[in-house]
């Protein structure tokens, strides 16, 4: 399937099913790679910055995380209809690995927090297996990819943020060519039960953002990104009057 480029970074047009059933092939095959979720805030930070690009366009799968790319495509005329956040696409592998002798490698977040995220994932999905875990505060990929190597997980996800996390999967996807790696932000935190996700019917609405805004006022900075994502992609369609961004 071609992806479907949204202001330059494309996208892969699955649903939650999809994309899901997407990754288990991937798993089962041993096919390694990696998967990003891109928001606004990372589409925006590669039409900042061009050398961004490299990151998103050699995953394996692109699904679209934040509401404002669904609504980007409608702007476009894209056919890009639904969002898939990462950390619930993340969650629905985890459930599917528990009982198959899949193993998991958890990465990312403050010390304790990503082995917090195992005991609650494994007591939540019995019979998960848990391969390893490690903290994001690292300098050097080296000693992590020897310990992820040894660890020898099918399935690692990387917590670490944008570009970072990104960064360290396309570089290293070829040391670990049978372990499939999903960027996935702040969702050990979530995991670990450190923060809470928005309630349901602000995730129906799109809403998850304002959320998030009004629980932590200080990422006003950021979300700031998500309208000036928007302006320029409706300046693009005024612009060019046609569907090719």
């Amino acid at each position: 399937m071609s992806r479907v480029e949204i202001m330059g970074v494309g996208f892969d047009a699955w649903n939650k099913e999809e994309a899901l059933a997407a990754a288990i092939h991937r798993v089962e095959q041993g096919a390694g790679g990696y998967v990003v979720t891109p928001n606004p805030e990372f589409v925006y930070a590669c039409m900042e910055d061009p050398a961004l690009h490299p990151l998103l366009r050699d995953a394996a799968m692109v699904v679209p995380d934040g509401i404002g790319i669904v609504y980007a495509a409608k702007i476009l005329g894209k056919p890009l209809f639904t969002r898939v956040p990462g950390i619930e696409l993340g969650e629905a592998l985890i459930a599917w690995m528990a009982g198959t002798g899949k193993r998991l490698y958890l990465l990312g977040a403050k010390p304790g927090v990503a082995e917090k995220a195992a005991e609650n994932l494994t007591e939540k999905y019995p019979g998960l297996l848990i391969a390893g875990t490690h903290d994001g505060y690292f300098q050097d990929d080296a000693p992590i990819v020897e310990l992820v190597r040894a660890a020898d997980p099918d399935v690692m996800l990387v917590c670490t943020g944008f570009p970072k996390a990104e960064r360290f999967m396309r570089a290293h996807q070829d040391a670990l060519p049978h372990c499939l790696m999903l960027g996935l932000g702040g969702s050990l935190d979530v995991f670990a039960g450190n923060v809470r996700r928005a309630p349901i019917l602000y995730r129906k609405l799109g809403l998850e953002w304002l959320y998030r805004l009004l629980k932590e006022p200080k990422r006003i900075g950021r979300m700031m990104r998500l309208p000036a994502f928007l302006w320029r992609v409706i300046l693009y369609r005024l612009k060019f009057g046609r569907k090719e961004a």
